[in-house]
């Protein structure tokens, strides 16, 4: 799980997709948090994304590093909706502060459950991670 949330970190822009009725839907994300020994991304309730997810927590995220290393990790997003588990990725990224607040009704996080992480590098054995 720490090389998943290392490379996230290190690549701050990935995509995650979702499923959007009968349709798959990608868009960029930049969050990505370790609390309590379990990773989570961020986003707002209002959003399109949180309500496909709502409805199909199955999510697909893709980054990619200048070395040419691709992570591809299929994952369910868990709503997780403590109020410490917000602030701890909101203080992680101070500034969507200006647009959500741990418990405002709007900002979740969302835990990644049952993950499989894999990094794929042309020429090179994939390598598996799963949290």
């Amino acid at each position: 799980m720490d090389e998943v949330l290392a490379f996230l970190k290190a690549n701050p822009v990935y995509f995650v997709a979702t499923i959007n009725g009968d349709h798959p839907e990608i868009r960029p994300f930049a969050t990505i948090c370790k609390y309590n020994d379990k990773l989570y991304i961020q986003t707002g309730m209002v959003k399109n994304v949180f309500k496909q997810i709502e409805a199909n927590p199955k999510i697909a995220i893709c980054g990619w590093d200048n070395n040419g290393t691709w992570l591809r990790i299929n994952a369910t997003a868990v709503p997780e909706l403590s109020i410490e588990a917000s602030k701890a990725l909101l203080d992680e990224y101070p500034a969507l502060q200006k647009g959500y607040a741990p418990g405002d009704g709007n900002c979740v996080v969302l835990e990644l459950k049952d993950a499989t992480a894999r990094f794929i590098k042309f020429g090179e054995d994939d390598r598996v991670v799963t949290f």
